[in-house]
Parts: structure tokens; sequence; C-alpha cells
């Protein structure tokens, strides 16, 4: 089957899925400048932590281009690239890809491009290696075969440039032949569980079924899931991570259950400059997002939605940290700074 790729360039443009419209169809977005960049962050038509990053890398591509087209000035284009390194505060990625790319801006778009294709390059390898040194850790950490894993909002080619990060870790395991069954939470508001990874799993012929986020407490304490696996959009120095909001308790209930929970993100997503979960600023949507549905009202008038997109779990009550420099098991170390590639 064809591969998944949710970034690319194509035409002096940075295309993406749209995956607001996904699973009824798959449509693309062009995106040809810092409006349209910015636009669709924060509309999630593109979301992910890694693909974010590479959605920074290329947004500064946008925004140069969009410069010359429109003769801005330097004070100006440089304005512009903080409006999409800021689009999403919760996400270390999307800074950090336009970090990483904007000491190449004064020798242009092509270097610049470079830089962003280089990027992409790089999570996908950062993806599979990852996949593939969690899968060794869970298989020597778990008992039961094959396994029933639970994963909680989208990880996976749809989140980052290629293969995935949790979603990718199950990739790995149901390669080897070690996957039962997966349960997807939907994963509210934008039920990117139910929408999102249950597509990517249907394309890769994984079974799965997908529960309500309310049901996944149960579902572990039940004994019917031998351990969970989920993505991160920072990790804080001491091993603190912000994912999707209702990520805090899944990883309780595996506590209370004795079970794994695996936390998997390239090392671009920990951030040392963050010492904490208490550091990290969650992210309020619209609260329109949980009163409404399909734009229909389904709350009271007068109600009003309270939106966080993220949450925070607490490194003591992660299993382990995985990324494509190594695993670590956060009660055991005191920060996380293996984990952070040494040369970029």
């Amino acid at each position: 089957m064809a591969e998944i790729r949710a970034v690319r360039w194509d035409d002096n443009a940075l295309v993406l899925i749209d995956q607001t419209e996904l699973p009824a169809t798959e449509t693309y977005v062009s995106c040809a400048d810092v409006d349209h960049v910015v636009d669709a962050i924060v509309r999630l038509v593109v979301r992910g932590a890694p693909a974010l990053g590479a959605v920074g890398g290329y947004g500064v591509a946008v925004a140069l281009l969009q410069a010359e087209r429109e003769n801005w000035d330097t004070a100006r284009r440089d304005s512009e690239i903080d409006r999409i390194r800021n689009a999403r505060p919760t996400a270390v990625n999307l800074a950090w890809g336009v970090d990483r790319v904007r000491p190449f801006v004064a020798d242009g778009v092509a270097a610049v491009l470079a830089e962003a294709n280089r990027i992409a390059e790089e999570d996908e390898a950062a993806n599979r290696e990852l996949s593939r040194r969690g899968a060794d850790w869970i298989l020597a950490n778990t008992d039961q075969r094959p396994l029933r894993v639970l994963t909680h909002c989208n990880t996976g080619s749809l989140a980052t440039t290629a293969w995935g990060t949790a979603l990718g870790i199950i990739r790995e395991l149901n390669v080897r032949g070690e996957v039962e069954q997966v349960f997807a939470d939907e994963t509210r508001p934008l039920l990117q569980g139910s929408r999102l990874t249950s597509w990517e799993l249907t394309h890769d012929q994984i079974p799965h079924v997908i529960q309500s986020d309310g049901a996944a407490a149960s579902t572990i304490l039940r004994g019917l899931v031998d351990v969970a696996i989920i993505g991160a959009d920072r990790i804080a120095r001491n091993g603190d991570t912000a994912n999707k909001i209702g990520s805090v308790s899944v990883a309780l209930a595996c506590h209370a259950a004795g079970i794994p929970f695996v936390v998997a993100a390239p090392s671009s997503t920990v951030d040392l400059a963050t010492a904490s979960g208490d550091d990290i600023e969650i992210e309020l949507r619209d609260g329109a997002e949980v009163i409404e549905f399909a734009g229909v009202r389904v709350a009271p008038d007068g109600a009003q939605g309270f939106n966080p997109a993220f949450d925070v779990t607490p490194a003591r009550y992660i299993s382990a940290i995985v990324t494509e420099q190594g695993v670590v098991e956060p009660a055991e170390t005191p920060t996380v700074d293996e984990l952070v590639a040494k040369e970029i």
C-alpha cells in the first residue's frame, strides 16, 4: 500500500492532507502564504508534534517566497515567521522547526528548503528507529502474546512526516506478528482517534476497535489491555510529558493496573529548557468544540465549554519514554538528557 504523506513541498507551496476532512474525504490543502499556513495549523488541518516540526521549517520557506512577491522589509518578514512559530504554544516541535531553519534565511529559499527537507527525512528515520526500540522494550517488559494495545489520539503518519511514533511502535509490533488488537480511544474533542488513527489502522489492516475516552480506564482495569502507547507534544527535563487531553487518565489507569504506559516521541520533542510539566503552557481551544457537534449545539443555551487541548502526565506514572536515541524509565532516571540527539 502507498505510504501516507501528510506533509510535503510541491510547486513552491506547502501541501498538507486536510485532516479535518478525514475519513470522509482525502483532500489536500496548498499553503502558499503565511495566512494559510497559520490557519492550517490552528484549524488542525495539520497536527502532531513531528509533523508540526516539518511544517515549521517549510513554513519559513513559504514566508520567504511571500516576502519576495510582496516586497516585505526584514521586520515584516521576521514578524510573519514568528506568527508561524507561535501558532500553537504547547507543541515544542513547531517552534523547534522554525528555529532550526531560521539561520539559513539569509542564504535564501533554497537553503531553507534544504534544511526543511532534512527535518522531514530525519523525522522518518527517527520514527522507524524509535519504533524498533519501543517494540523491543515492550516485548521485554510484557508477558502476554499477542499484545492488546491501547493508544490515545493519533500518532501515525498523519502526525509525523512518515511512519509514526506511538502508532509506529504498534506498526512495528504488528510486523513482528505481536498485535492481537488495538483499542483506539476516540479522543475528544475532535475525534482524532476515531477519525484518524482508525483510518491509518484500517489502511494497514491492523485489527482494532474504537472506544470512548471515558471507557479507557475501565478497559484497562478489566484486564483487557497489556500496554498503552501514546505520543507527546513536549517532554520536560524531568520526564513529565504533555499530550492530547485524556492521556493522564490512561496513565493513572495503567499505574493502577500495573501495566506499562509508554510515551514515544522523537528527540526533538524533548525540551530541556522546560524543567517540569508545571512550566508547559496548555493550549485552551474554543469551547464550541465541546458544546457543538458537526456545527450543531448539543448543550443548553448559556452553557460554556472548557476545552484544554492537552494535559500533563507526571513522570512517576510513565513506564518508559522512547526516542530514536534510546529508552529511559523515568522512575529510575532523574532527567531525560540522554534522549536528546547530541548532533543534528
